[in-house]
This record gives C-alpha cells, sequence and structure tokens, in this order.
C-alpha cells in the first residue's frame, strides 16, 4: 500500500523557533522595519537598496539558524507519510531537517532573480547591492514573492491539499492570504491539526483537532495521532477517503 499523503502547510511559527525574526504580532514591524517598506513590491520600487541591506540580513539569519525538533519531526514522518510541505517561509530549514517535497509559496531566501525574467534565477551566496546584474543585464533583487505580487506556486498548493489524506497547520496565523485559504480546501473527511500556541481562528473547519503548543512539541503530538489512525483496522474507512 502507497504511504498516506499528508500535507502541511508551515509558517513564520516554525521558524521563530529557530531564532529567525517574524513581525505578525509585533507591531507589523519586522527587525525594526515596517513590513511594507521592506517586503513589499511598493517597498522595492521607492528604495530598492534598503530591500537589499534588509534582505542581505536576513539571508545571513538563515544561514546561521538550525532546523528544530518540528522541522526534523516533519522529516521523519516520512518513513510513514507522503509528507509534503507548503511553506510560506523563506528559509530552507525544512530542507535541511532532511524534508524532501518542499513547496516554497513565498520564494526562496538562498536564491536571486532577474527584475525582468522571474525565471532567471542564481543563487544567492554573497550580499547584493545596486548594480549587481543578472545575466540579461537587469538589477538582481531577491527571489522572494512580495506583498503585492502573484503567488505562481499557489496552484500546486491548492492541487496538493485537494488531494491530501491528512492536512496540518503549523505556526501560522492564517492572517495572509491567498495561503491561509489553503484549509478550506482540503477535503471535509479527512483529519486535519491546526499547531499553534496561540489562538489561530479556523471556524468551521471538520474534523480539526488543535494542539496549542508550538511546533518543536506539537509536531510529534500530530505524528503520534495519526500513526495511531495507521495501526488501527479500521484505517482506511477512518483515515484515507474513497
Amino acid at each position: 500500500m502507497s504511504k498516506p499523503l499528508l500535507v502541511v502547510l508551515t509558517g513564520a511559527g516554525i521558524s521563530a523557533e529557530s531564532g529567525l525574526a517574524t513581525f505578525r504580532g509585533a507591531g507589523g514591524l519586522w527587525e525594526g522595519h515596517d513590513v511594507m517598506e521592506v517586503a513589499s513590491i511598493d517597498g522595492w520600487h521607492r528604495n530598492p537598496a534598503l530591500v537589499l541591506l534588509f534582505y542581505n540580513s536576513r539571508r545571513h539569519a538563515a544561514v546561521l539558524a538550525q532546523p528544530n525538533a518540528g522541522h526534523l519531526a516533519l522529516a521523519a514522518m516520512e518513513r510513514h507519510f507522503d509528507v509534503r510541505i507548503i511553506t510560506q517561509n523563506v528559509d530552507d530549514l525544512h530542507e535541511r531537517a532532511g524534508s524532501t517535497q518542499v513547496l516554497h509559496l513565498h520564494g526562496k531566501l538562498n536564491e536571486l532573480r532577474s527584475v525582468k525574467n522571474p525565471d532567471l534565477i542564481t543563487p544567492y551566496v554573497k550580499d547584493v547591492l545596486l548594480g549587481d546584474l543578472a545575466s540579461d543585464g537587469s538589477q538582481l533583487r531577491p527571489n522572494i514573492v512580495w506583498f503585492g505580487e502573484a503567488v505562481p506556486m499557489m496552484d500546486v498548493a491548492q492541487r496538493w491539499v485537494r488531494e491530501a489524506q491528512a492536512f496540518a497547520v503549523i505556526g501560522t496565523s492564517l492572517q495572509v492570504y491567498p495561503a491561509a485559504g489553503l484549509l478550506y480546501e482540503a477535503r471535509a473527511d479527512i483529519p486535519k491539526f491546526l499547531i499553534d500556541p496561540s489562538a489561530v481562528k479556523a471556524a468551521g473547519i471538520p474534523r480539526l483537532q488543535r494542539f496549542a503548543q508550538p511546533a518543536t512539541t506539537g509536531v510529534e503530538k500530530m505524528a503520534e495521532v495519526l500513526r495511531n489512525m495507521m495501526d488501527v483496522d479500521c484505517f482506511k474507512r477512518n483515515f484515507i477517503p474513497k
């Protein structure tokens, strides 16, 4: 029998446990900056030098950060499940923890791209400044999906969630759309999990279990519940939708 498909949406909370700063719940500030000044396409047009300085700093922080127990537990679940992670985070902590199927909705902090051609991507291995050019002669920018830009991987994420046999939301406030809407794409008859120490709003979701704790402990709790579902004789009836 093939492994059950577990799709997981992760947000800033899981990276925060590895020491990476977030802006939710901090007055809209991100490392001292108004988020719209450093993480929006309008901010880029107003002050690209500031945006580049900010992402150079974020890249340095991400390189030093290490995967935490939540990342590692998700990677370990691949022994029993076909785990596909949809992350709103731009760091590579899931990959460094060992997860093999990670879709980055909001781009990747370790990549740069041409401002003219989003498909012209190069590794982000040193600080980038105004005047640093892509091979097409245009300015390099972080390969990040900013506020005010389309989310190109959203169609793939929606397809994964609709196919899921279990779905989890970990460390996200469910306030940033369109990613926040993915919870409502999941089938009504599959088990769902929401892992976050805060009281995240998720009304009207059937078969939803909440673990009011951080990812470092909550992921293993979810794994135990799912493994118990797999162990019972009525596994197919209770877990895998027809």
